[in-house]
C-alpha cells in the first residue's frame, strides 16, 4: 500500500486522536495535551506555539468508518485540528515559511471501514516501512451474483442459484489463493494511470487496460461464517486486491 502525504500550512494542535494505539500515538498525545495546557494558562505567541506543535512527530490510528475515503478522512482530521489551533493570518503563514506535514499510510476503499494509520511532522517518513507487514482483512461476500465492480457498490451483471453451494465448496476453493500467487489487479481499483485512478476512468466510460500480474501473499484464508447467501472470509497477506471465487 503505498503512502500518502500532505501538507498544512499552518499550526496544528491536536487535542485527543480517535483511537490512537501504540506508543508513538500516546507521546504524540502526550505532547500536545502538554501544549494545550501551556496555551490556557499563559498566553502564547503564535511564533512560540507554532515551534512547539512543529516539533511533534510520531504516528498514531484512526478508525475509518464506511463512506468517506482515506484522503477525505484526512482532510476532516486537519480540518478538525487547525479548528482547534485557530487559523492564523495569512501574512503571519508567508512571514514564517513554515510547514507541517500530515499523511496517511495506507488506503481504504471508500466502501470499507478500519484502522488507517496517520504520521504527523517526521512520523509521515515511517509510513511505507511500518505498513510493509502484514494485514488482516475481513471481508463479506454473496453468493449468486456478480457485479461490474466485484464488490458490493456494483452493478449487478450476472445471477445465478446457490442452494447447493456447501461450506466445504467454499473451504475448499480458497486453497487455491493461498501462498505466493499471482493476480492481476481488478480495473475498478485505487491504482491509477496518467494520475488517476482506474476506478474513476471506469465510471466516466474510459477504456482501461488491465495492469499486469503481481505478485500476492497470502498466508491464509478462513471461513469464518457461512449463512448462504451471504459468507465471511478472514485474509492474513502482504498485499491483496479482491479475490474472483469461481464455485
Amino acid at each position: 500500500m503505498a503512502a500518502a502525504e500532505a501538507e498544512v500550512v499552518s499550526p496544528l494542535i491536536v487535542d485527543t486522536a480517535p483511537d490512537t494505539s501504540g506508543t508513538a500515538a500516546a507521546s504524540v498525545a502526550a505532547s500536545v495535551a502538554e501544549a494545550a495546557r501551556t496555551e490556557s494558562q499563559a498566553p502564547a505567541s503564535k511564533a512560540a506555539l507554532a515551534a512547539k506543535l512543529m516539533s511533534l512527530s510520531g504516528v498514531f490510528a484512526v478508525h475509518k468508518p464506511k463512506g468517506p475515503t482515506s484522503a477525505e478522512l484526512l482532510n476532516r482530521l486537519k480540518e478538525k485540528l487547525l479548528a482547534e489551533a485557530g487559523m492564523p493570518s495569512p501574512e503571519w503563514n508567508k512571514r514564517q515559511k513554515q510547514t507541517l506535514k500530515v499523511g496517511h499510510g495506507g488506503t481504504l476503499d471508500s466502501a470499507a471501514q478500519g484502522v488507517l494509520v496517520v504520521g504527523i511532522g517526521r512520523g509521515t517518513k515511517m509510513l511505507t516501512s511500518m505498513l510493509s507487514g502484514s494485514k488482516r482483512y475481513i471481508a463479506i461476500g454473496e453468493l449468486g451474483k456478480a457485479t461490474d465492480t466485484l464488490d458490493s457498490t456494483g452493478k449487478v451483471t450476472e445471477e445465478k442459484p446457490y442452494d447447493k453451494i456447501t461450506r466445504e465448496d467454499i473451504e475448499g476453493i480458497l486453497q487455491k489463493f493461498t501462498g505466493n500467487i499471482m493476480q492481476v489487479p481488478p480495473l475498478y481499483s485505487a491504482l491509477k494511470k496518467d494520475g488517476q485512478r482506474l476506478s474513476t476512468l471506469m465510471k466516466k466510460g474510459k477504456v482501461v487496460e488491465a495492469k499486469p500480474a503481481r505478485p500476492v501473499t497470502v498466508h491464509s484464508i478462513s471461513l469464518l461464517k457461512f449463512q448462504p447467501p451471504f459468507f465471511t472470509l478472514g485474509f492474513l497477506c502482504i498485499a491483496l486486491a479482491i479475490l474472483e471465487l469461481t464455485l
